[in-house]
């Protein structure tokens, strides 16, 4: 199994001291990797930007040119969670190339598999807003280069952040190739995906929403992946699959209100590995996005690493949360009653 990674020092660059999301995120997980010993079972993959058009493929220009002029100005605020420093528009632009590539990469057979470790994260940027940490949507940047360029028909995107990926959502809303699935904590930030917001027009169908109850972990989104994700990703049958994965559900982080553990965000991405490996030759790109605890955050994407490798996670050494779960049952039932995917399987 050959497992590629990305990341890069300009990412540091875009920092805040006092942000969460902040240079310390990407140092955190590249401290864990060292400590892990898998630096050499993994490939390296260089870097490259994003070109105007790719980026014009999901955002308007007019997004892309005020994204340029606000980053030359130096340190600024687009809203109260969302900053660009001087060097903003270059981090964004080699996360978004360089996930690109590494999807280039996996659909051509260089690899199996791969994790970008970038940042700023992508997938709050909708078509024409930065939003919610994030300046380019670089998971949507790669979907849409995987249709456009490498010429596949149906990719699939997992979001499995705290938040629901509403700019990802927006930029494919339309789209009947990609499939669209999140898992949220809701009510919670950008206050939407709902269930009933299952795309429009074409794409009418193809976006699966899954908000969650509060204090949801191992258990529940478990429960969610086996009864939802997988049957809706095995009636896609995509071609390639890719993983918005954020850690910010877990039980420690500051920002989400959900209690996945180490281990828990292990099972899932087992499951999408497995799913990936019956659906698309193993095609699976996971796309960092969220996490602000560093410990949780080292901890949890070495062990997606290990997945990725087609090896056991090992230990968890936060632990889990063992406080009894919220009931999930009516969202999964009016799921399966309602979403068009399932009961297009009961035709």
């Amino acid at each position: 199994m050959t497992t590629a990674i990305h990341t890069d020092a300009r990412y540091a660059a875009h920092t805040m001291s006092s942000h969460v999301e902040r240079a310390e995120r990407l140092q955190a997980i590249e401290e864990a990797l060292d400590a892990s010993g898998l630096r050499d079972d993994l490939v390296a993959l260089s870097s490259r930007t994003a070109s105007e058009a790719e980026l014009t493929a999901i955002h308007r220009p007019q997004h892309i040119a005020m994204l340029k002029q606000l980053s030359g100005r130096g340190n600024y605020d687009i809203d109260p969670d969302t900053y660009v420093t001087a060097d903003s528009w270059d981090a964004a632009v080699v996360a978004s190339g360089s996930t690109i590539s590494l999807v280039e990469a996996v659909v051509n057979g260089d690899c199996d598999n791969g994790f970008a470790l970038v940042r700023p994260p992508g997938h709050h940027a909708t078509i024409g807003q930065a939003m919610g940490f994030c300046l380019v949507n670089n998971i949507a940047a790669a979907a849409r280069y995987s249709i456009n360029a490498l010429k596949l028909e149906r990719v699939a995107i997992v979001d499995f952040d705290v938040h629901h990926g509403n700019g990802t959502q927006d930029i494919f809303y339309s789209d009947p190739a990609v499939l669209f699935c999140s898992t949220h904590a809701a009510p919670f930030y950008p206050g939407t995906g709902a269930v009933n917001e299952m795309g429009r027009e074409e794409g009418a169908g193809a976006t699966l929403n899954v908000p969650l109850p509060y204090g949801l972990g191992d258990q529940g989104y478990a429960y969610v992946f086996s009864e939802i994700i997988a049957p809706a990703l095995r009636i896609w049958k995509p071609q390639l699959i890719l993983v918005s994965a954020g850690y910010d559900a877990h039980w420690s982080d500051p920002l989400g209100p959900m209690t996945l553990s180490v281990s828990g965000f292990s099972h899932l991405t087992q499951m999408l590995y497995d799913l990936a490996t019956e659906l698309c030759a193993g095609r699976l790109v996971m796309v960092l996005e969220g996490g602000y605890n560093l410990e949780a955050l080292g901890a949890a994407v070495v062990a997606a690493l290990r997945v990725l490798l087609g090896r056991d996670p090992g230990p968890d050494p936060l632990g889990a949360i063992t406080a009894r779960e919220p009931s999930i049952e009516s969202v999964v039932a009016a799921l399966k009653r309602n979403h068009p995917l399932f009961r297009q399987q009961e035709v």
